[in-house]
């Protein structure tokens, strides 16, 4: 869990060891267990695939301290690339799509990071593409490339899914998360599977987003408001391992503003709308075990909360629907 009584030589060191806290909106005889990733320095999951991938391409040789790191991202994974930039004597570039969150690119900004834009209808593509030529025009530049990287997943194999396991043990009976780059879920599966080998692994996505496909679902793709996971080309990231999931679920950009919204003012959990997502699927999985229409290894579900609410503020997370969706 995190720590309270150490003094951490660096602010990389307080990356990870987040609560595992249990909601209370589920069956009485399954339990929803949630990892809280907002205690992360840069308040997001994303910090910990900032501190891994940066500190293994130094490692590897791929950029040396001095030089620089293009990414393309939303914001999240920004910011916490940017956090071990500062600390690991890198700069650091981001492409992102217009339209995402204000707070983050102010953030990235605050860490001494470029931004650079294109346009929000061309999605992550064209940002990769746009992050490719940047880092081609500069000398000791490289590309982390958080859709493509094992280093994603690597990061959460040996930190989010091993701390589940020291909290839990073998009594996990599904996973549920998010995908956005694919690196959580198929890092926590990945780790949680050398122990649990028949633990249920569930995708969720937004209603609109086509990560089903990989799996044969049917999908309608369709514009979307959940910011940070989902996709309409799932070919752009190269972690998502089919074979690897059991199930996408999809939530609708109403379901999990709504549960946003019951999260904080019936938990206290002050959490953005892919952790509204989460939370809807998760406590769908639980549901289906309780009433016996799912059997699991074990009567526990354990998702995770990427990041938190304040920085999406500007958006309305807390109004009404339609001015959540810049309708009202």
């Amino acid at each position: 869990m995190t720590r309270h009584t150490d003094s951490d030589a660096s602010l990389l060191e307080t990356i990870g060891n987040t609560p595992l806290v249990e909601l209370d909106a589920t069956p009485n005889d399954v339990s929803v267990h949630a990892k809280l990733e907002t205690f992360n320095p840069g308040g997001s999951v994303k910090d910990r695939i900032g501190k891994h991938i940066l500190e293994r391409l130094i490692e590897r040789g791929d950029v040396q301290p001095g030089g620089t790191i293009v990414e393309p991202t939303a914001g999240n994974t920004g910011i916490g690339m940017a956090i071990a930039a500062t600390r690991l004597g890198l700069d650091a570039v981001f492409v992102v799509p217009r339209g995402f969150s204000e707070e983050k690119e102010r953030l990235m900004a605050a860490l001494g990071a470029e931004i650079v834009h294109v346009p929000g209808d061309t999605g992550m593509g064209e940002a990769a593409e746009t992050a490719h030529e940047i880092a081609a025009r500069r000398d000791d530049a490289v590309v982390p490339q958080q859709f493509e990287t094992p280093l994603n997943v690597e990061a959460h194999y040996e930190t989010t899914g091993r701390e589940i396991l020291d909290v839990l043990g073998e009594d996990i009976g599904a996973i549920v998360a998010g995908v956005g780059s694919g690196g959580t879920l198929m890092g926590i599966a990945q780790a949680v599977r050398e122990r649990v080998s028949n633990v249920h692994v569930v995708a969720v996505e937004p209603e609109g987003s086509t990560f089903g496909k990989l799996i044969d679902r049917e999908r309608e793709e369709a514009a979307y408001k959940t910011e940070g996971i989902g996709t309409h080309d799932p070919a752009v990231t190269e972690l998502v391992d089919p074979t690897k999931l059991d199930d996408v679920r999809t939530v609708s950009d109403r379901a999990a503003h709504g549960e946003v919204k019951r999260l904080a003012a019936e938990e206290g959990h002050l959490v953005g709308s892919s952790s509204g997502a989460a939370s809807v699927a998760a406590r769908e999985i639980a549901t289906e075990i309780s009433v016996g229409d799912l059997d699991v290894p074990a009567r526990t579900v354990v998702t995770v909360f990427s990041d938190g609410s304040e920085r999406y503020l500007s958006k309305n997370i807390y109004g009404s629907f339609d001015a959540w969706e810049g309708k009202a």
